[in-house]
């Protein structure tokens, strides 16, 4: 039981990401699919976010004579790559909702089969 309630933040990356790979495969609406990529990749940043962080780390930051205890620093690394991850998600929802206003304008719809139906009809 330690194992699972110590690992919590795994089980929630877990849940989070097959949350939103349900909602991609299972809604038609397009609208509804891009909230669901945008909960698969909020599970992506708290994976790597866990992974960064050091229990008892702090920030490495370098002070020439602070100190000869050793310590132990977290990897900022992650923490970076998500941030700029954030950056390039907020792009592509904006792309992603601009388009199905545009698909909205054309197809006067956001429902994939129903777009799927008007394509197919001469």
């Amino acid at each position: 039981m330690d194992f699972f309630l110590g690992h919590y933040n795994y089980w929630i990356f877990i849940f989070l990401m097959m949350l939103g790979f349900y909602v991609v495969v299972a809604r038609g609406n397009l609208v509804k699919k891009i909230i669901g990529l945008n909960i698969f990749q909020a599970s992506v940043f708290l994976l790597y976010i866990s992974i960064g962080k050091v229990l008892g780390g702090t920030a490495p930051i370098i002070i020439d004579g602070y100190g000869t205890d050793p310590v132990i620093y977290s990897n900022p690394l992650p923490h970076v790559l998500i941030l700029t991850a954030i950056v390039v998600g907020v792009a592509t929802t904006a792309l992603g909702l601009s388009l199905v206003v545009r698909i909205n304008e054309a197809y006067g719809t956001i429902e994939e089969d129903e777009i799927s139906e008007m394509d197919r009809e001469p």
